[in-house]
């Protein structure tokens, strides 16, 4: 299979699932600004998930680019990786609606750890797949900010249970981590291309 049907299938899938968030903001019954104050845990935790959305399909897109083949383990991490990220709008909907209670901030947080995972565990694959030399081998490194990633979600699962503040700071933390541009990939595509 060429990483291209991958690559669409997964665009797909991020489409939808940003559809069906999108479309758990409902309009409210009136004309006022005063009548939107109502919806702004809805749009808030909306905008956190859209955020999370685009990291994923930024990096994804990026390393897909060091793929030179698509194994079976490949295709079968990818599909973990998009199960999970499916989640995200009934964890959104979820804590939009219920104004980021405990529970619902501890589920949200599940599925982002359980989304960095099958990240995590979709870029080993694919290295294992392509051998230590490869473009994204060598562009990760020891990969720190993945390992924090990991550590920082966990964090805010824990501590969604003692204050729900502190939770959802970390979260945002991690997006705020990750949203600036991530370039170990591409400096590693434009040093391989200067090697050929």
């Amino acid at each position: 299979m060429t990483k291209g049907r991958l690559e669409a299938f997964t665009d797909g899938v991020l489409a939808i699932i940003i559809t069906i968030m999108v479309l758990e903001l409902k309009v409210p019954h009136g004309g006022s600004f005063e009548d939107l104050k109502s919806l702004l845990p809805v749009f808030l935790s909306y905008v956190l998930s859209f955020i999370y959305l685009a990291i994923y399909w930024n990096n994804h897109h990026h390393m897909m680019q060091t793929v030179k083949h698509v194994t079976g383990t490949i295709l079968w991490a990818n599909m973990h990786l998009l199960f999970w990220l499916s989640l995200i709008p009934f964890v959104t909907g979820w804590m939009g609606e219920n104004h980021f209670t405990n529970a619902t901030l501890f589920l949200y947080g599940i599925v982002l750890l359980g989304s960095a995972i099958a990240y995590f565990i979709l870029q080993n694959f694919i290295i294992k797949s392509h051998g230590e030399n490869s473009i994204l081998s060598k562009a990760l490194g020891r990969d720190l900010k993945g390992k924090l990633s990991l550590v920082l979600y966990t964090a805010g699962i824990i501590s969604a249970f003692f204050n729900v503040f502190i939770s959802g700071a970390i979260f945002i933390l991690v997006a705020i981590i990750w949203i600036i541009p991530d370039r170990r990939i591409e400096k590693a595509l434009v040093k391989e291309n200067m090697n050929k």
